[in-house]
């Protein structure tokens, strides 16, 4: 009879096991269910304050060349469960520093009839959950090829989608709103168009994709910690609402190489009933490992400026010739070249702007076009490709470097890879050490075009590799790295901070070839800057572009408060003052604020936030008492109400107010503002108009 109790016991045991696991966040506000179904199929679901946010999802990846693929036929074999708390400091943010509390449950699956072991592991915060797939040193599972992972997030009903198409190649898209039900009819002019491997799935979407349901709850779904393997987009199935992970894939079509031991990066579900919380979650970063850099010191935020908005515009040119071609990789002969005269980086030009930025309080000044060969790659050359150290006739770089350090600027690098990666892998060793025997510290790297030798996407996994390759051997050469139409961010800079800053996505340079919708800025916080800050490169004050080119009819969809605004509300460590100093000079009372706004943050208190709507976010700046309030704003005029609780206690201090004027409108009176000053104190209250496409920002000084 003993010996038949303990068989029950250890019987129940392991049926509770295979039927479900539960796990609970650390303060209760999330419960996860893990279970495998009858065919031994893993699922999860997700519930939030008591109400289901994912239905019952599978989890698992598909195999190429494979009889029996990561999908069904497991038993669990193991479980383990744990908790963590911490806190740490990031080298830069918008706090200094940062919780990281959660508990876990490791799920342990040997699969039948191959006797291969894979284990999913789940991280549940108070801000959602993450989950990933692990590998173990293993007999039967050493080598193999992804041929899709098909991880599900089963939506509860047809929620509003803030979502841009599911390109390969590309983020640069405005943001859509719609329901999921109606995904499929809008993505398809700008599939049929647009998205450049026509290979994906018409109701594709990338990540970070943000959502609202009918009763107000706030879903974030994306990735973190996306390393040696490729990036992942999600499949709608509209019938039934459900999302499947799928990969970038590669050339050849393949979705991921894997060796184990090994892993896949975290998948991220964050869930709020409070707009605002998805905003302040750090929840990807967490997911990151620690610093791998001992010594940051040499990591400081950047507040910049830089010949670039001219050339946006076209205004000037990139190049310093348009004869084409004059130059060959490793022969460089521009005796007879004929100048443009609208070479923007020349050594004048470049003075300008170096002392524009000494006389204002900047850091340094970024150039492009210093180097040889964009006469080449604009005169569409296929067999060239950049050398980055060979500087056209009128780029002085040792002389240029001497003044600028005179002035206290630093000069920020720029690469333009044309995506030919393989080239400057090359040439990376070389560049980098260049740049440090001339005196620069940071550089903007590019990918634009189609990635060489093989065209691979911009996003699979052998890319990705590259881009995590150029981060880490600039950290060998003490480099902060500012990469273009490279991957979305996923919180790496937690582990390489010397990532001060990402593009991947739709910039101010769009603002330049047509426009952006002027509610963008109030969507991007809460989708692309999930996994990092971007380079967004505010700050225009000069709205008409054809008072910069008279051939470009663009309009910046944006007010001047709005462009200060930002310098708050779209974080980063690296800012640009991306206007020109003609511009700056006509409005010096707005550009005070760019002057004075801080780079980097003690304190974030997220005010308001609407996504798609407005943001009101109040940070405080690093090493000091002063605040800093930034509020962008759609296209629907309203009244901002916030209060000053933030601020100190029996303090007093000086708020400047930049705003919109009465009659202020993106469109058709965007330079209209008004600037005030009154004193605050954390009893203060403020009502405040955010015109359409407008808003307002406020410099907080604690008075002495």
């Amino acid at each position: 009879m003993k010996n038949l109790f303990f068989a029950s016991l250890i019987l129940f045991a392991v049926s509770t096991i295979a039927e479900a696991q539960q796990l609970k966040s650390p303060e209760g506000k999330f419960v996860m269910e893990f279970s495998l179904q009858n065919d031994g199929t893993p699922t999860y679901n997700l519930k939030y304050k008591n109400k289901e946010v994912v239905k019952t999802s599978k989890l698992g990846l598909e195999l190429k060349d494979d009889k029996k693929s990561l999908l069904n036929d497991f038993t669990v074999t193991d479980t383990k469960t744990s908790t963590f708390d911490e806190t740490w400091k990031p080298v830069w943010g918008e706090v200094d520093q940062i919780r990281n509390h959660y508990n876990e449950l490791a799920v342990t699956l040997n699969q039948k009839g191959t006797d291969r072991q894979i284990i999913i592991r789940f991280r549940l915060f108070e801000d959602g959950l993450g989950f990933r797939y692990e590998f173990p040193a293993q007999k039967n599972l050493t080598y193999f090829i992804i041929k899709e992972e098909r991880s599900q997030f089963a939506m509860t009903g047809d929620h509003t989608a803030f979502w841009i198409p599911g390109d390969y190649d590309t983020q640069e898209y405005d943001y859509t709103k719609s329901k999921l039900s109606e995904i499929r009819g809008l993505s398809q002019k700008a599939y049929t168009a647009n998205v450049s491997q026509k290979n994906f799935s018409p109701t594709g979407v990338q990540t970070s994709l943000m959502l609202k349901t009918n009763d107000g709850i706030y879903i974030n779904l994306h990735e973190a910690a996306l390393i040696n393997y490729s990036c992942m987009h999600l499949n709608l199935d509209d019938k039934n609402m459900t999302f499947t992970s799928w990969l970038t894939p590669d050339a050849k079509g393949d979705k991921g190489y894997m060796q184990a031991p090994s892993h896949s990066p975290w998948r991220t579900i964050m869930v709020s009933d409070d707009a605002r919380e998805i905003l302040a979650s750090k929840m990807t970063y967490n997911l990151n490992d620690p610093s791998k850099i001992e010594n940051t010191s040499w990591i400081k935020p950047v507040k910049y400026i830089g010949v670039w908005w001219e050339m946006i515009t076209g205004k000037s040119s990139w190049s310093y010739t348009n004869d084409f071609p004059t130059v060959q990789l490793g022969v460089s002969d521009f005796s007879k070249a004929k100048p443009s005269g609208t070479h923007g980086a020349n050594n004048a030009n470049v003075k300008k702007y170096i002392d524009f930025a000494a006389a204002n309080g900047f850091d340094a000044v970024l150039v492009e076009g210093w180097n040889e060969g964009w006469e080449n790659w604009f005169g569409h050359s296929k067999d060239y490709v950049f050398d980055f150290v060979t500087p056209y006739p009128d780029f002085d770089v040792k002389g240029l470097h001497e003044y600028a350090k005179s002035k206290g600027i630093k000069i920020i690098m720029h690469h333009e890879t044309s995506g030919s990666v393989r080239n400057y892998e090359r040439h990376m060793d070389k560049a980098y050490q260049f740049m440090k025997d001339n005196g620069y510290d940071a550089v903007k790297s590019g990918y634009v075009g189609d990635i060489l030798p093989r065209g691979e996407n911009h996003y699979n996994q052998w890319i990705v590799n590259h881009y995590q390759y150029a981060i880490e051997k600039a950290a060998d050469y003490k480099i902060m790295v500012n990469a273009h139409e490279a991957v979305r961010p996923t919180g790496i800079a937690r582990t390489y901070p010397n990532l001060i800053g990402n593009e991947a996505a739709r910039g101010t340079e769009y603002q330049a070839f047509g426009g952006s919708k002027p509610n963008h800025v109030t969507v991007l916080p809460f989708t692309r800057l999930i996994g990092g800050p971007m380079d967004y490169t505010p700050g225009i004050f000069e709205m008409d572009i054809s008072k910069m080119n008279p051939d470009n009819k663009s309009h910046v969809n944006s007010t001047i408060a709005n462009q200060l605004a930002l310098y708050v509300t779209m974080y980063s460590p690296l800012q640009m003052a991306a206007d020109t100093p003609e511009n700056y000079n006509r409005f010096p009372d707005a550009f005070q604020f760019i002057k004075d706004v801080a780079v980097d943050w003690s304190e974030s208190k997220y005010i308001e936030a609407e996504p798609g709507d407005f943001i009101t976010v109040a940070r405080k700046a690093k090493g000091t008492n002063n605040w800093f309030v930034g509020n962008v704003n759609g296209e629907t005029p309203r009244t901002s109400n916030i209060d000053f609780s933030f601020l100190e206690k029996g303090k007093k201090y000086t708020a400047t107010i930049y705003a919109d004027a009465k009659d202020a409108h993106y469109k058709t009176n965007p330079q209209a503002y008004t600037i005030k000053k009154i004193e605050v104190t954390n009893k203060s209250k403020l009502s405040q108009l955010s015109a359409p496409g407008g808003g307002y920002a406020i410099s907080i000084i604690e008075t002495k």
